[in-house]
Order: structure tokens, then sequence, then C-alpha cells
């Protein structure tokens, strides 16, 4: 069992840069993969970004690449989403998922593929 808690979501105007922190507490060594996800009110989750906690390898989605950037501090047992740049279609829900279970790089960013779940944080962007 892993649980995850989100924290650092907020509004901000566009252009700004936030934050997010994940920490996890549980059986946290067997994560093989974590991601974040989000959720617009009316849209379907979206895989934002995701990491092979053993390796470091990263992933993301077009929609942000180049402006969002997903780490990992081990000792702290803490996933981090530092968001650049934000656009107010990054306004959502944001998430931080886990599993055990190493994914396939192709499906990093399916949630279907996570069986951990944060509670979420708001990200408010305003134009």
């Amino acid at each position: 069992q892993v649980r995850l808690v989100e924290s650092g979501g907020g509004s901000v105007q566009a252009g700004g840069s936030l934050r997010l922190s994940c920490a996890a507490s549980g059986a946290t060594v067997s994560t093989r993969n974590m991601a974040w996800f989000r959720q617009a009110p009316g849209k379907e989750r979206e895989g934002v970004a995701a990491i092979y906690t053993r390796s470091g390898t990263t992933y993301y989605a077009d929609s942000v690449k180049g402006r969002f950037t997903i780490s990992q501090d081990n000792a702290k047992n803490t996933l981090y989403l530092q968001m650049n740049s934000l656009k107010p279609e990054d306004t959502a829900t944001y998430h931080c998922a886990a599993t055990f279970k190493l994914i396939l790089n192709g499906d990093v960013l399916r949630d279907n593929k996570y069986n951990y779940w944060g509670q979420g944080t708001q990200v408010t962007v305003s134009s």
C-alpha cells in the first residue's frame, strides 16, 4: 500500500509558475512508476508527466513538454511537478499516482496503469 498526498496548488496568472509536491508513505520502495495526471471539469483525466522511479527516466505529454518538469527526492519520498509558463488551459485538479508494476514506456501516461492515487490539488491559471 502507498499513500499519496499532493500539495502546492493555487491560483496564478498566465505565465506564472507553481511547484506541486506529492508526499508518499507506505511501501514506497516498491514503486516502479509514478506520474502526474490532471482533470479539468467536463474533461477526461489526462496524463501530464511520468517517471520511472529507479532509473529517473521521464516522459511528458506534448501539451506540457518544455514547460513542466517531473522530479523525485527519494530521501524525502516526494514527487514534484515544476510548472512554468502556465496557461489558462492548464487549469485542472492535479493528482499524483503510483504503481508497483513496471509499465511499458508507451503506457506511462495511461491512468488505468496506476493503482494508487492522491486526492488532488487544484491549479487555476487566469488570463
